[in-house]
């Protein structure tokens, strides 16, 4: 297992290689649930970030349900502000939302993540954030 110290109520995880070509930066995986409805702990390190992506789904399935439970985040649609998660921010992604999350610059950050069971349940990795519109986040005090 890991020895990082970061206070969180889901383990860290391990090391997401799977994915890491969807990431700035290193992530952390736990599964915590199993099965039609597969739910995850994802923490990331400061700075990390995932890159543009959009789940897919019809029949009312694919859209992701985002829980911060531990450090500072961020989240955005396309098209829209981004969105500052605390702990305790819980966020609806529509299915067909382009978007992306991470942590803040300073922040580990840790969400519980889930998509909905639908028909057609994909997920479109896509570009990553640039280092230049990831530096022009909000920075600690300022407002998004």
């Amino acid at each position: 297992m890991n020895d990082i110290r970061f206070d969180q109520i889901f383990p860290l995880g391990e090391k997401n290689d799977a994915y890491a070509q969807y990431f700035i930066g290193q992530s952390y995986l736990a599964p915590l649930i199993s099965g039609s409805v597969p739910v995850s702990n994802i923490t990331f390190e400061p700075g990390c970030r995932n890159n543009w992506h959009i789940h897919r789904g019809t029949a009312g399935g694919g859209d992701q349900i985002l829980l911060c439970t531990a450090g500072s985040g961020w989240y955005q649609a396309e098209g829209e502000d981004p969105t500052s998660m605390e702990p305790g921010t819980a966020i609806r992604v529509p299915a067909g939302t382009k978007h992306w999350h991470g942590a803040k610059a300073d922040s580990w950050f840790s969400h519980v993540a889930f998509i909905t069971p639908g028909e057609g349940v994909s997920n479109e990795w896509l570009e990553p954030v640039t280092d230049e519109a990831y530096g022009k986040l909000p920075k600690d005090g300022e407002k998004a």
